[in-house]
């Protein structure tokens, strides 16, 4: 791809980027659930649960990393439903008759969706921070932080893109995301592993989100870190990659049988 390709391409992403940030913003109701939905299960957790449940430290300091898990995978879930509505109703075939690069309503999904995902997740750190959590994080490790959270949405965005070009319909690619949200409460996010069933702790223990979860808790309240961040960075690389992938040869697809 020459350079102006290159310009090309980024600059109609960023349009396609605007068009998906308005609509973002004109939907309060979605937006307003990307955000209270985890806030609403932290504070369910911390006043109804937290006095029940035993990790060898405050509740609220265990529990916030995988809320903040639990709000980015809900935030990203939503850009399958968005490029669904996009790829059933027709807007795809208008753009194919106007000189847009072909890609760029992929990436404007995927980085609108990560500006929401920010916001929400930024929103809730705020409201944990007020009812007691206490982060004893440095410049390094937040940046840290920053970082992995950024990789997991840049993954779980580029995955749920692949599941909106998959289905056929917006309801569909609403309940197809159901088995990835449902990830963090099968994993160290609420509870210790080690108090589930053997079954249950082998498979929370080799699945992606405890070791992206026990990543963040260490960051963020110096837990010993161990293996955790070169697991999670080398699970959600080898996510994104099959998903740029996989997305990028079925929206080709798409395209040619148009």
């Amino acid at each position: 791809m020459n350079e102006s390709k290159w310009t090309w391409a980024i600059i109609d992403s960023w349009t396609m980027t605007q068009r998906t940030l308005k609509h973002i913003f004109r939907n309060i109701e979605s937006l307003m659930m990307s955000i209270g939905l985890p806030i609403a299960l932290m504070l369910m957790f911390v006043y109804i649960f937290g006095g029940a449940i035993d990790t060898g430290t405050s509740y609220i300091n265990y529990v916030v990393p995988g809320v903040i898990v639990t709000c980015v995978a809900f935030g990203s879930s939503l850009v399958a439903v968005e490029v669904a509505d996009d790829m059933t109703g027709g807007l795809f075939e208008r753009f194919r008759t106007m000189p847009i690069f072909p890609s760029s309503l992929l990436a404007g999904h995927v980085i609108g969706g990560m500006a929401r995902n920010g916001l929400a997740t930024a929103i809730t750190i705020l409201i944990a921070v007020i009812i007691g959590f206490r982060p004893t994080a440095g410049i390094l490790e937040w940046l840290g932080v920053i970082g992995i959270l950024a990789l997991f949405m840049f993954a779980a965005s580029w995955l749920f893109v692949l599941f909106g070009l998959i289905v056929k319909s917006v309801e569909t690619a609403n309940a197809i995301t159901f088995p990835m949200l449902f990830l963090p409460y099968l994993s160290s996010a609420f509870v210790p592993t080690e108090t589930m069933p053997k079954w249950l702790h082998t498979f929370a223990e080799n699945q992606p989100m405890t070791p992206f979860i026990e990543a963040l808790r260490s960051l963020l309240t110096g837990a010993p870190l161990h293996n955790n961040l070169w697991i999670t960075i080398a699970w959600f690389v080898g996510l994104l990659i099959f998903s740029i992938v996989g997305a990028t040869i079925i929206f080709n697809r798409k395209k040619k049988r148009k």
